[in-house]
């Protein structure tokens, strides 16, 4: 542990190690907009409830407004400055612009995010997708269209 009371700490960032000092009481979502410097997640409700801080860890949906950082050491982590690929846009991220799934945006990263883990969990049908989904709220109304767009990429 460095001296000055913080923790060595390390996680696999969109594909890139990164080695820093954290504070023991550091959210996730804090290391990654403040020390890191990766805005995509926002700090919305900062209690979990909006899902606008959502990234994926180890693969998994997180709320990373209440994610301890320490609890995330040696982790993989994507963002959405990371899920775009050499190719463009993931599919989701496509088939968002394509279904006009946002509006101000400020949710967009964690609802691309929460759809691409959606996905992977295996969802059978819009009803499922609505369900999955609940934890991440769009204030502009755009529902509707987020579950088409995951919808089309899902295949369904």
């Amino acid at each position: 542990m460095p001296d000055d009371g913080r923790l060595a700490f390390s996680l696999t960032l969109n594909g890139a190690r990164r080695d820093l000092a954290i504070a023991p009481f550091d959210t996730l979502l804090d290391v990654i907009r403040d020390q890191l410097g990766l805005t995509g997640a926002k700090k919305g409700c900062d209690m979990g409830a909006c899902g606008a801080c959502t990234v994926l860890a180890d693969g998994r949906r997180i709320k990373s407004c209440l994610a301890l950082a320490a609890s995330y050491d040696g982790a993989a982590v994507t963002t959405i400055e990371g899920l775009e690929g050499p190719e463009g846009l993931h599919p989701l991220q496509a088939a968002f612009v394509r279904h006009d799934a946002l509006q101000c945006g400020y949710c967009t990263p964690g609802q691309i995010l929460s759809g691409v883990a959606v996905l992977a969990e295996g969802v059978r049908d819009a009803a499922e997708i609505r369900e999955a989904m609940s934890g991440n709220l769009c204030r502009c109304g755009a529902h509707p269209n987020i579950v088409a767009a995951i919808a089309e990429v899902g295949g369904l």
